[in-house]
């Protein structure tokens, strides 16, 4: 099945993009939730004008992520964990634990938007990449410390 795209969709393809997709998936996810139209001759007709529409939407978002993206490089995290024996860590600093410190500092952060590969489980400074907007990225300095 044929449709349009109305958001960008990861793995998938971007607003205003013509993609073809299995008939549940586009029936059962993306059409009810208006991430997509489906691909009939009148939408078709009609591209160019969603195009110019959500081309215009695309760069007020661009826009705003790349100042976001600049207020976010400056940004650093302090975390303090209990630790045991050899400075060996209880529990880990993860992607909601960044989410909620950046929403401490008046960000707004999906946690999906948080690029770590594993939580962090040792005490140090790492620098943690965050996904503003398609290939727009920001890099946040987390410095875990021991607790008193």
């Amino acid at each position: 099945m044929q449709i349009i795209l109305q958001e960008d969709i990861e793995k998938l393809g971007h607003r205003g993009d013509v993609v073809e997709v299995k008939e549940g998936y586009a029936r059962n996810f993306l059409l009810p939730r208006k991430l997509a139209i489906e691909a009939s001759k009148g939408n078709m007709s009609a591209l160019e004008r969603i195009r110019t529409s959500l081309a215009k939407k695309t760069a007020t978002e661009q826009a705003a992520g790349e100042k976001q993206a600049e207020l976010l490089n400056g940004v650093t995290l302090q975390f303090t964990r209990k630790t045991g024996e050899n400075d060996q860590m209880f529990g880990s600093v993860t992607s909601g634990d960044i989410v909620e410190a950046l929403a401490a500092q008046k960000f707004t952060v999906d946690k999906r938007h948080v690029q770590i590969a594993e939580p962090i489980k040792a005490l140090g400074e790492y620098p943690v990449s965050i996904k503003v907007f398609r290939d727009i990225s920001a890099t946040v300095k987390v410095i875990v410390g021991k607790e008193e």
